[in-house]
């Protein structure tokens, strides 16, 4: 009873549609889906919004709304409304048609060889072979071809298909007739005529052929003999007018023109460095071995020994002695030399033994002056070895060149003599292990000779041939550095073989930049300890030797000076301004050093130009020193510089005839390492010198630095002494027109910065008695935070909240097509259920029918 009347009630109540276009549903539709959350807690004045909800409602609506836009896009996924035109080439007007038809046969033809689904293994595919079908080529439906002609080809005569298939009832007449005429013919006998028959119509066919190429070859002759009565021959006129008529066009001369072009060549691989360094380091090997076969006579007692080629027509009229046995007469120390002659008396006179290892060692080293021949033919070969080149040269061809020296020449010795080759330098060096090792192999020895000891030292020890080449040459670069500095404290110092030692640091810089870099580190370490010792002992530093000024020198050329930081430029930096700040001027060397100093400071800082107080201080010190002593000099003298005192005026001439006869010059770094000038006169001039290198730096320096805001300010004090003072002094006119372009320049120059000046500030207001806002605490709210913070917070949330409800609505819609697509699998099972059901019927309502019948048969 129950049951039956709410079913009466729920038939009674009248069911509201949903709103039009997706509206909210009215809530007196169905009670039973109507939801509502309750609260624990009722709070006076907060407003619900979801207190009541209709969660059926909105469910139908979901799915409604997903039937028409989700399902409608899944059903028509395949499916295009959209006409596009797809043909190949359909728009292009740069491809012939015959191209677009060729391609799009070829797209046709791959599109229908394609399998649809690579899954599928139960589709057919049409295999081919040779572009024609397997399955046609089964058939066997190919003609057979016989010896006849072309005409007769793929037929069968009646013959061989009467011996070979018989013949059956079908016979032909002449055959019935001989057999009833004669007996019958064995098999044999009708192959053995068939083929006597067919040798016979293959005979004839050959005739036939012979025939007609004979006829050919008439008519061919008769035809050659008709044509030259018919040629008709031309005259010059009308074939020089022919000629000139035919001009070429641009197009034919430069297709003419291509034909002769150049064509790439292929060119040989590049070698490695490694490769590279392994066969130079062969190639000095062979050369050394060769040069101690020469030390000790081998190659000229093998010379002896080969035996001369003369020709069966030679008459020895040109006889010439092979050896002279004459010997130069020489005096050493009032003496006759008879150490030369009794060596050569006894090499002549040496065993068998030693003749057979002479023959041993040539035999090892007949391969070596094979590749050496062939490498002095090389362009690439080294300009260090020519004299070795041309030694080989000399034991080849019977006519040679001797080249000597001039104590060769005076003493009669042949490049290729053991004393020669015992003088020459060696191929093969060892990686020195200590500094006296590297002294030892390079002292005595001119500079061309020490720059090959070094090169070949890099050559023989390429980190590429050994485990612990590396290290070796490592340790090199110190010994170098150290022998440059070595160099630089001799008397004079030998500044050309420093000058050509750098490249070789340059190179070992570049291979190792970590050792280089801590070998630098290590000398300018240890010049500013000494300078420290010296402040510590004397209460004051000294410039020190050109050793250290090289190595700062060096440090610039091998690392890079415009680096904000550097671990060698830097600390380098920091040496010269402590040189140029804690060394006292005390004479000519002091300023020829400093000046040096401030050369290289301005090689550091010509990219970076970066601004350095101890160069510009230094150079008006100069210039102070120059100048006679004054109370007011512009600004006050910075130290190590002095206003008053002994060296107060060490650059002042005061002597005009020294000034008259001074000539401009570049300033000799030997000035540096010895002053001991011979008169007061070149004193003089050094000092001028002096002066006047000071004016070029400072014009440097202000067009380098003429780009700071603070320009006038620092070149204040120079403008001053400019002005003021050396016009006073009676300089040279050349001192004078420089120090007028720096002068020059310096006014040129444009102030670049706006003087300060006080920010003008509003005026204070009257205080007001305003009301105290105090901003009341909210409930739910995080306290403490600014009104930004604030925002960023609701706007987090509502990401948080828009992107759960993004992936809550994407779960559904997947389980929305997961739905659909289980029904379509269900509708095509239940679909193929009732086929087989019903396929299954008929078959039994069959097997029934002829069960019934069989009864009956039976039973009949």
């Amino acid at each position: 009873m129950g049951r039956a009347k709410a079913a009466r009630t729920r038939r009674q109540t009248p069911r509201t549609p949903a709103a039009a276009g997706g509206g909210p549903a009215k809530t007196n539709s169905n009670p039973f889906e109507v939801k509502v959350n309750r609260q624990k807690f009722q709070v006076l004045g907060k407003k619900t919004r979801h207190d009541v909800g209709l969660p059926g409602v909105s469910r139908a609506r979901a799915i409604r709304k997903r039937t028409q836009t989700l399902l409608k896009e899944y059903k028509e996924r395949n499916k295009s409304n959209v006409f596009t035109d797809k043909r190949f080439g359909e728009y292009n007007s740069n491809i012939s048609p015959e191209e677009k038809m060729m391609k799009r046969f070829a797209l046709e033809q791959q599109r229908h060889h394609e399998k649809k689904n690579i899954y599928n293994l139960n589709e057919d595919e049409e295999l081919t072979h040779y572009g024609q079908s397997l399955a046609d080529i089964e058939k066997h439906n190919d003609i057979v071809e016989s010896d006849s002609d072309t005409e007769e080809r793929g037929m069968l005569s009646a013959e061989l298909t009467a011996a070979h298939f018989g013949g059956g009832v079908h016979k032909s007449a002449s055959h019935q007739e001989g057999m009833a005429a004669d007996k019958p013919k064995s098999r044999k006998e009708l192959i053995d005529e068939l083929i006597a028959k067919s040798k016979q119509e293959k005979r004839e066919r050959q005739a036939q052929r012979e025939d007609a190429l004979e006829l050919t070859e008439k008519l061919d002759q008769d035809w050659k003999e008709i044509q030259t009565l018919l040629t008709h021959k031309t005259p010059k006129s009308e074939k020089k007018e022919k000629k000139e008529k035919f001009k070429p066009d641009a197009y034919d001369m430069m297709v003419r023109e291509l034909g002769f072009e150049m064509k790439a060549q292929p060119c040989n691989r590049m070698k490695t460095e490694e490769e590279l360094a392994k066969e130079e380091q062969e190639r000095l090997r062979k050369l050394e071995a060769e040069r101690l076969r020469r030390m000790l006579g081998k190659d000229k007692d093998e010379n002896e020994k080969k035996p001369k080629h003369m020709s069966a027509d030679d008459l020895n009229d040109g006889f010439v002695l092979d050896k002279d046995d004459r010997r130069v007469l020489s005096y050493k120390d009032g003496k006759m030399n008879i150490d030369d002659i009794s060596e050569a008396q006894s090499r002549e006179a040496g065993g068998p033994e030693s003749d057979q290892e002479e023959d041993e060692d040539e035999e090892e080293g007949d391969d070596g002056n094979r590749e050496d021949q062939e490498e002095s033919d090389d362009p690439d070969s080294h300009s260090d070895l020519e004299s070795n080149v041309d030694s080989e040269e000399e034991n080849e061809t019977p006519k040679s060149k001797e080249q000597h020296t001039p104590g060769e020449k005076l003493l009669g010795y042949h490049q290729d003599s053991p004393s020669a080759a015992r003088a020459e330098l060696p191929y093969v060096f060892a990686a020195p292990e200590s500094y006296e090792e590297l002294s030892s192999l390079l002292s005595g020895r001119s500079m061309e000779e020490q720059l090959l000891v070094v090169e070949r030292i890099q050559k023989c020890n390429h980190p590429s041939l050994a485990v612990g080449n590396k290290a070796k040459l490592e340790k090199l670069f110190g010994f170098l550095l150290e022998y440059v500095g070595n160099l630089a404290t001799n008397d004079p110092p030998d500044l050309k073989t420093i000058d050509k030692l750098v490249v070789q640091l340059y190179n070992l810089c570049q291979m190792f930049p970590e050792s280089a870099s801590d070998s630098v580190r290590f000398v300018l370490r240890d010049a500013m300890h000494e300078m420290d010792e010296m402040m510590e002992t004397k209460g004051r530093a000294v410039f020190p030797g050109l050793d250290v000024l090289f190595y700062l020198k060096i440090a610039g050329m091998l690392f890079p000076t415009s680096d904000f930081w550097h671990p060698v430029v830097t600390p380098a930096l920091l040496c010269m301004s402590q040189l140029l700040t804690k060394c006292p001027v005390l004479s000519l060397q002091d300023v020829v050093k400093g000046l040096f100093v401030c050369c290289l400071f301005l090689e550091y800082v010509s990219l970076s130009r970066r601004f350095i107080p101890e160069l510009i201080n230094f150079l008006l010190g100069i210039l102070y020193i120059a100048t006679p002593n004054k109370q007011s000099q512009g600004s006050a003298l910075v130290h190590p510089f002095r206003a008053l005192g002994k060296n107060s005026e060490l650059l002042l001439v005061s002597d005009k005839a020294d000034v008259a006869t001074w000539q401009r010059g570049s300033l000799s770094l030997h000035w540096a390492s010895r002053l001991s000038p011979k008169s007061a006169t070149e004193t003089n001039h050094i000092r001028l010198s002096c002066l006047t290198l000071c004016l070029a730096l400072l014009k440097h320096c202000v067009l380098m630095y003429s780009v700071l805001p603070s320009f006038h300010p620092i070149i204040g004090p120079l403008q001053a002494l400019l002005t003021v003072h050396l016009v006073d002094c009676s300089l040279p006119k050349e001192l004078q027109e420089l120090s007028r372009s720096i002068l020059s320049e310096v006014e040129n120059q444009k102030q670049l910065y706006r003087p300060l000046v006080f920010e003008k500030s509003k005026p204070v207001p009257l205080k007001l008695f305003t009301p105290r806002l105090v901003k009341v605490l909210e409930f739910g709210r995080k306290q403490g935070s600014s009104k930004e913070e604030q925002e960023r917070r609701r706007l987090v949330h509502k990401h948080k909240r828009e992107f759960k409800g993004a992936v809550r609505e994407i779960r559904k819609d997947s389980q929305f097509l997961a739905r659909m697509q289980l029904s379509e699998i269900m509708e095509r099972d239940a679909e193929r259920k009732r086929k087989v059901k019903q396929l299954f019927n008929s078959l039994a309502t069959q097997e029934g029918e002829w069960k019934a019948l069989k009864r009956k048969r039976l039973k009949k």
